[in-house]
């Protein structure tokens, strides 16, 4: 799935270090309501538990350009008897905020979701105080 300047593939294992840096960054913690730090191990751990999950679709983002990890994203509780599911995305480093690689990869997300999924309802939540993230949402068509 490719857009202008982003792409999502499967996340990886190798892909938990940048997983893992994300959470030891006080003001990431801070928009995607993280209490505190957790371990590599717990990091490897949530990676297998998601690897074995047929419920959800996890994907990293990357920028098209020198194949960078940005973040990544989750569709979520995917019922497919009532078409809907959830959704979360986190962005792993404040360097890649306010460029709108949020905005871009919620746009590919949705674009999977409806088109190859057939979902009809994708559902977030987010923090009021996560004004950027609203703002990414809200560009991406998201009420």
């Amino acid at each position: 799935m490719t857009g202008r300047k982003l792409y999502l593939r499967p996340i990886q294992r190798e892909d938990m270090e940048s997983f893992y840096q994300a959470t030891q960054s006080e003001e990431i913690r801070y928009m995607t309501g993280t209490k505190e730090g957790i371990s590599k191990e717990q990091v490897y751990q949530y990676f297998e538990r998601i690897s074995q999950d047929d419920s959800r679709v996890d994907l990293a983002i990357c920028l098209l350009e020198g194949n960078v990890l940005l973040g990544d994203l989750s569709i979520l509780d995917i019922d497919e008897t009532n078409r809907k599911a959830g959704f979360r995305i986190a962005l792993h480093h404040t360097d890649f905020l306010n460029k709108g690689y949020g905005t871009e990869a919620v746009e590919i997300a949705l674009q999977y979701a409806f088109e190859k999924l057939a979902l009809n309802r994708l559902q977030l939540e987010v923090y009021s105080h996560n004004k950027r993230g609203i703002k990414a949402y809200e560009k991406a068509g998201l009420k």
